[in-house]
């Protein structure tokens, strides 16, 4: 027996997380310019970084011969003022999907069972998974989440159930009322993982205060990210926002320095950036509109996108993608979700924008 073969049948039959194809990869591939090449693909914020994160990263540089710190004092009190919560609420992480596995890792036994929806994030899948625990796939309703059927999915063994809203990558969007509706009814020793990586791109009739539920639910979890609207994708920085019981056992399973020091500093920084948070929900908005004009005038299903992102059939899924790659433009297939005649777009600039539509057009043509 070869020693990949005493690793657990579980991990061996990972299929392991397939990310946005990066530029540099597509311009070698196709011999293409790099500064030619438009990526919609990973839901990056197409503004960058604000300005104060990038002042704060450039400070924190010059310290990094020192171990960040492994606390994040500075961060959490930033978060504690925004959110209005003590600073033992929270659990930092590099980037949200380490909340994930900080949840599963704590809560989550092998043998156990995890909960979520078809064409939910990649990533519950491969978090249960890596634990050794089962996977209980709910049929998506609309594309998104059917609230009831995955409440009446719980089985005994059953210790999370994620939630995504808005889900990648359909970008659905669950009202407040029925994820209140749904703690509710969920028994109190499951852990359910609310994951809000795109909570700031929601418009003011969608939002909602998730956080004030804590004091109801010691079982809700929140996840929520520095690499979307915040544009710090590179640095890797995420949080959770917890019952203190809670984050203190998934902090007992955290890696000691999980967040950077630039990290740390560039988002505490970006949390007082009110004026570039707007700039990018407004540009976002925007952006959005004009994706969706143009999808509709070549006459193309999609579904309503509450994220920075929008997904739509083209019925031949790896082939539109193939031809947009060849002409420098990157979008993410979503076959892996179960859905291979769909495109994901990522709402860039107006120029990105219209060169996505003008290579879709051509690609449908091709």
């Amino acid at each position: 027996m070869s020693i990949a073969q005493r690793a657990p049948e579980y991990i061996r039959s990972i299929s392991p997380y397939v990310p946005g194809k990066p530029i540099a990869e597509l311009a070698r591939e196709m011999g293409l310019d790099e500064s030619t090449i438009v990526k919609l693909a990973s839901n990056e914020n197409p503004l960058g970084m604000s300005p104060k994160a990038k002042a704060a990263a450039a400070a924190a540089v010059g310290d990094l011969a020192r171990y960040p710190d492994g606390n994040g004092f500075g961060l959490k009190q930033a978060l504690s003022q925004k959110l209005g919560v003590s600073t033992d609420f929270f659990v930092l992480g590099n980037g949200s999907n380490d909340v994930l596995e900080l949840a599963a890792r704590a809560f989550l036994p092998a043998g156990g069972s995890a909960v979520y929806a078809q064409h939910a994030f990649a990533v519950y899948p491969l978090v249960t998974q890596s634990v050794g625990a089962r996977g209980i796939e709910v049929p998506a309703r609309f594309y998104g989440h059917d609230l009831a059927a995955m409440a009446d999915a719980i089985a005994e063994d059953t210790r999370i159930v994620f939630l995504a809203n808005p889900n990648n990558p359909t970008g659905t969007f669950i009202p407040s009322a029925l994820i209140e509706a749904f703690l509710e009814r969920v028994r109190s020793d499951v852990i359910v993982l609310l994951d809000e990586a795109y909570n700031e791109y929601l418009p003011s009739e969608l939002r909602y205060d998730s956080v004030q539920w804590l004091a109801r639910f010691p079982n809700l979890v929140i996840s929520r990210t520095f690499s979307k609207i915040y544009g710090l994708a590179g640095l890797r920085i995420g949080y959770a926002v917890a019952n203190p019981a809670v984050a203190d056992l998934m902090n007992r399973v955290r890696a000691p320095f999980n967040a950077n020091s630039v990290a740390l500093a560039a988002a505490e920084a970006a949390l007082g950036d009110d004026d570039f948070l707007q700039r990018s929900f407004e540009t976002n908005r925007a952006g959005m509109a004009q994706i969706i004009k143009g999808l509709d005038a070549l006459n193309l299903e999609h579904i309503l996108s509450a994220g920075n992102f929008v997904t739509f059939r083209v019925g031949d899924g790896a082939g539109v993608n193939r031809r947009l790659l060849q002409q420098g433009v990157i979008v993410r297939p979503i076959g892996n979700y179960g859905m291979p005649e769909w495109l994901r777009v990522t709402i860039g600039l107006e120029a990105e924008n219209v060169r996505f539509l003008e290579a879709l057009a051509f690609a449908l043509k091709a």
